[in-house]
């Protein structure tokens, strides 16, 4: 069987990410381990552990990295943030503070609404409609 594991995603602060998708999107803290170059290894995963593809938040290094921050996808949503709640998400997600771009809105594949990260990447919340 292959999956894909982890996607990285390239922060300015391992701190201020993990406590963003721990406390603000009720991620859960999988690993933060110590690298030789000074640099953490950080894993958030949004359901149990080896449920679904995790992140690994990446602090940036250089100019061209740093540039990316927020920006991984040129403006577009690049994640997908799936559930099975939509309402019990978007109010807990709006109360901690996350920034939603539109109203939730009802479409032939679920219930959705874009949302940000704290550097602006852009999220879809999706309940998928059931078949």
């Amino acid at each position: 069987m292959r999956r894909i594991a982890l996607v990285a995603l390239v922060v300015d602060d391992y701190d201020e990410a993990i406590r963003f998708y721990t406390d603000a999107l009720g991620f859960r803290l999988a690993e933060d381990a110590p690298r030789p170059d000074g640099s953490r290894w950080v894993v958030v995963e949004a359901g149990p552990p080896d449920a679904g593809t995790a992140l690994l938040l990446a602090r940036a290094k250089g100019d061209a990295q740093r540039a990316r921050v927020g920006d991984q996808t040129g403006g577009r949503v690049g994640f997908f943030l799936h559930t099975d709640d939509f309402a019990r998400d978007h109010a807990r997600m709006l109360a901690a503070g996350v920034t939603f771009l539109e109203a939730p809105r009802h479409e032939p594949y679920g219930t959705v609404a874009v949302f940000q990260d704290l550097y602006g990447n852009r999220w879809d919340l999706l309940q998928p409609a059931t078949a």
